[in-house]
């Protein structure tokens, strides 16, 4: 890219250009819209056509903006404008229909940090408080002077971030929000010694008066309090402090952590057990029937008895088959009823009403030849008793497997989130450093800066860096890197990781929800509910497949009756002892209850749900089905160089000088200006320089400080330090200042580019004093990457804001054919789109935040694990580590995971379409071949449960690149 002046680079980074679209989480859209967001649990979902009823009764309210229903999961994501609905109204449209809501939000607070500037006394932060707590919404303010910070609880339905930083700024101070949401750091614990109700309220009154207390929960009955907490400021040891030492003579309490149970976990086990239950009561009724009417007739004189007559025509085993059958009808199937009643009730149709129609017809068929026989001393005709318990029996059995099977499915999941360790060493340490004491404490009692001790073959138990000791450390559970990673003073450590053989010491620097456990597993639940588009294929299946079932099913049965009454297929396909009406009202019932719409619901969810689980477990985290949909087609990758291609710790090889200027003044100035630089080149300079400074005779390290500091984005930086102009950068930021570049240096430059070296070029006066030559070594494994990727059918591009000779020379390295180099952050997002005009599906991989427009650019945006935070929000895929042989796992298990759903489509799908003709009674007259009601009710419940198997075999996933190595 040509500078054209100085000006040029002078332009703001993220200017407003509409090809850039970048997603904010809670503001509003283009028609300034506040765009809130609901999460919630339903209970009663049992398929497709379940989720797409509440979906379509949300969908049809004023000021909803999306509503997505996960049947697998229970749970609603709604998105809605709380100018033109509330909560409320939401959760009574949901109920409406017929579900029960469930984990609903009461009072929708959120909380946000702000940054004050221009405070100097108590009176500043009183002002603000004020302001802050004049505003309609906000349920509580606190300023904090020295932390120059306010807090903020406020309702989202009625103000926002903005009208509350307007608020502060009407104040005559500055403002900056720091975070906004939700507290995610909560503590519980068990109350003892308490003997009244005031005892309660001194608990609470000590609690709210400490800094860093978002909220407290009493519970008064149970004697638990919960807290929500600020971990910068406040831990839980010191609230369990705090709650102990709010007793007076008279009352001593002490408090307990306690650890409330995982209730997705208890409710899962709860529907296993109900399931359970349900199917073996059915098989005790359901089990007698079947002998009754399948075998005791087939084994005379064994069987003879149930001939006997009771009254006229009715024998002692339609009797007792009645008997049997109507318990297992209307007692065990009843939740077959109420499910019916709700989908027809919304105008809905789902498995419910399929299993309802079903049974019901041949349940009181049955009871008809029954009163019948009863009344007639001459009627001879066939009940179908055994037909309503055994199908209902089947289909239990195939929910119960069906549940235990999916709750395999986020096997991945559940292992993560158990491998943070229980307990941990606390260490108490002196102004020395010494140990002064050691004791071992649950690890939610954890708090920012604790020192803990990590023993050989312990767990790490949160996020930390190493103070003392050296080790090597098991990440593989974390990153899916199975050989153990040095770990020294100064390096970071993962909860969750193993200890392998050494004794560390760790200052704890994320604890609680801010770990990278944690991080994970909220991303990968997140993403576990999110619908893939692939989805829209069953969704539209479901909302006609149930009106056709019945359809085809009354057509069936009018095929067989009509044309047997009129005799037109001879009588010898009739089977012995029934009529026509009863063999076409078997092929009905079968045709009801053969055809599955839960398979097909099914199909996507769980792949995704496995997917999502295995990919975290081997360090690549898919944010979602759309991720995954998106990778399976991508045909080009892009590549940022620096960090992504390039190890991204640069270090300097060669310093020169090209004036007259000292090499401590030429250090000097250097250090000033690249000191405020957040560039890695910049860090490597400034390193670099310091040692120099020191080799040429310097006696300390004070380096004069520099003014006029500006960001020169892509180019360097500029300043003044003392009376002489500094520029520190590349060439381009020499040609933007008019600074002449002699033949000296421009062989310097193009010599040390030839060897991908960066060069610094630092000016003095706009004259040249000296430069620095950078290098970044390649990854190991770029090469071997770039390989893999061309033999998957996929191109690499380079693109970066390096030099073009150094960018030629990475890119020969490992392999690359394209490169676009002296890219800014937002050409880098220009060039994405320039190829995706060609219709070709691009994948961006990049670390840093100037990847972060081309990351949101691209159809799939890849984050490498050691990249920055905006980097990471920026993407749809996380590579946790920074190893590039995880862009090939990603995109691969992208590709398996499609090829399951489709694959589990065809199960779906293609056991409907040869099912119902088979129950139909299509092959009956050539073979002879007839599906019974309850032998179709069993291929029903087979096929959901093939369908979760399908999807389960995505556990066995190996990645590609280390299968081919190995």
């Amino acid at each position: 890219m040509e500078a054209n002046g100085k000006d040029e680079l002078k332009k703001p980074l993220l200017q407003d250009v509409d090809a850039v679209a970048v997603t904010v989480v809670q503001l509003s859209d283009s028609r300034n819209k506040k765009i809130r967001t609901l999460l919630f649990k339903v209970n009663g979902i049992t398929c497709a056509s379940c989720s797409n009823s509440i979906e379509s009764a949300l969908g049809k309210l004023k000021g909803i903006e999306s509503a997505t229903v996960s049947p697998l999961q229970g749970q609603a994501v709604v998105k809605y404008v709380p100018e033109l609905i509330s909560a409320k109204k939401i959760k009574e449209a949901v109920e409406d229909t017929g579900f029960l809501v469930d984990e609903f939000p009461e009072q929708d607070i959120a909380i946000c940090r702000i940054r004050i500037k221009g405070m100097a006394c108590t009176s500043c932060s009183e002002s603000v408080e004020r302001a802050l707590s004049m505003i309609d919404g906000v349920k509580k303010a606190v300023v904090g002077l020295s932390l120059e910070e306010a807090k903020v609880h406020f309702d989202p339905n009625v103000t926002s971030t903005s009208r509350i930083i307007e608020a502060v700024e009407d104040a005559g101070f500055g403002a900056d929000i720091i975070s906004s949401g939700s507290d995610l750091n909560k503590v519980h614990f068990k109350l003892e010694g308490i003997n009244s109700p005031d005892d309660f309220t001194a608990i609470q009154c000590c609690l709210d008066a400490l800094e860093g207390v978002n909220t407290v929960d009493i519970n008064q009955q149970e004697h638990r309090v919960t807290i929500s907490y600020e971990p910068d400021i406040i831990g839980p040891r010191t609230l369990m402090q705090c709650i102990q030492e709010s007793g007076h003579e008279s009352s001593t309490y002490r408090a307990s952590l306690f650890i409330p149970p995982r209730q997705r976990e208890i409710e899962k086990e709860q529907e296993i057990h109900t399931y359970r239950n349900l199917f073996l009561w059915s098989c005790l009724f359901s089990v007698p029937i079947f002998v009754f009417s399948m075998v005791l007739p087939m084994l005379p004189p064994y069987g003879n008895w149930l001939e006997y007559k009771v009254f006229n025509m009715l024998t002692v085993g339609i009797l007792l088959k009645w008997i049997l059958c109507t318990p297992v009808q209307f007692v065990i199937g009843r939740r077959f009823y109420a499910g019916s009643y709700h989908a027809l009730r919304r105008v809905s149709a789902n498995m419910d009403v399929l299993i309802a129609l079903g049974t019901n017809a041949a349940y009181f068929y049955s009871v008809y030849i029954m009163v019948k026989a009863l009344t007639s001393n001459s009627f001879e005709g066939q009940d179908f008793f055994e037909t309503s318990p055994m199908l209902i029996s089947f289909i239990l059995l195939g929910k119960y497997l069906e549940v235990l099977a999916k709750g395999k499915t986020s096997d991945a999941l559940a292992k993560l989130t158990e491998l943070a360790p229980e307990t941990a060493y606390l260490l108490t340490l002196d102004g020395a450093g010494n140990i002064i004491s050691e004791t071992e404490i649950s690890s939610q009692l954890i708090q920012k800066n604790d020192v803990l001790k990590i023993v050989p073959g312990a767990k790490v138990p949160v996020d930390g860096v190493v103070i003392s000791g050296h080790s090597y450390v098991n990440e593989s559970m974390i990153t899916g890197e199975a050989r153990p990673v040095s770990k020294m003073p100064g390096d970071k450590v993962i909860g969750g990781t193993v200890n392998e053989n050494g004794c560390v010491l760790i200052k704890a620097t994320h604890i609680g929800s801010e770990t990278a456990l944690s991080q994970i597993v909220q991303l990968v639940e997140a993403a576990q509910l999110a619908r893939a588009p692939v989805q829209k294929l069953a969704d539209q299946i479901s909302r006609f497949f149930v009106p056709t079932v019945v359809l085809t099913a009354t057509v069936t049965w009018l095929a067989w009756f009509i044309p047997g009454e009129l005799g037109v297929y001879p009588s010898s396909w009739i089977p012995k002892g029934m009529t026509v009406f009863e063999l076409a009202f078997q092929f009905g019932i079968s045709v009801l209850v053969v055809a599955c719409p839960c398979a097909l619901g099914l199909a996507t969810p769980t792949a995704i749900m496995v997917a999502t689980g295995k990919g975290a477990s081997q360090g690549v985290l898919i944010k979602g089905g759309n991720a995954l949909e998106k990778a399976h087609k991508v045909k080009l990758v892009v590549f940022d160089k620096t960090g992504t291609l390039t190890v991204g710790k640069p270090s300097v090889v060669s310093a020169v000088l090209f004036s007259n200027i000292s090499m401590k003044d030429f250090c000097d100035v250097t250090i000033s200006a690249e000191a405020n630089s957040e560039h890695p080149i910049a860090k490597a300079v400034v390193d670099h320089a310091k040692k120099l400074r020191l080799k040429h005779g310097a006696e300390n390290e004070y380096h004069p400080e520099i003014e006029n500091f500006e960001v020169h984005t892509g180019a360097g930086v500029s300043g003044k330090v003392g009376e002489r102009k500094i520029l520190v950068g590349n060439r381009r930021l020499m040609h933007a200042f008019n600074v002449p570049v002699s033949s000296e240096v421009d062989n310097y430059i193009s010599e040390h580019e030839h060897l991908a070296r960066t060069c610094v070029l630092v000016a003095v006066d706009e004259k040249i004093a000296g430069a620095f030559a950078v290098t970044d070594p390649v990854k190991p494994d770029a090469a071997r990457v770039i390989s893999f990727l061309h033999s998957m059918d996929i191109t690499s591009v380079m693109v970066t804001g390096d030099n073009w000779a150094t960018a030629r020379a990475i890119a020969s390295e490992v392999g690359i054919q394209t490169v676009f180099a002296e890219t800014d952050p937002l050409g880098k997002a220009d060039k994405i789109k320039e190829l995706q005009l060609k219709g070709t599906p691009v994948a961006m991989v990049g670390d840093g935040i100037n990847d972060s427009p081309a990351l949101v650019a691209a159809d799939v945006g890849m984050a490498i694990g050691a990249g920055t935070d905006v980097a990471i929000e920026a993407a749809d895929i996380v590579l946790i580590k920074s190893n590039l042989e995880d862009v090939v796992t990603a995109i691969d298990l992208s590709r398996k995971t499609m090829s399951r759903i489709r694959l589990n489509y065809v199960w779906a799908l293609g056991y409907n379409v040869l099912g119902m003709p088979v129950a139909a009674g299509v092959l009956f007259p050539f073979t002879g071949i007839r599906l019974p009601p309850w032998l179709a009710g069993a291929c029903m419940a087979a096929s959901s449960i093939s369908v979760v198997c399908s999807s389960l075999l995505l556990q066995s996933y190996k990645k590609p690149l280390n299968t081919r190595v190995n």
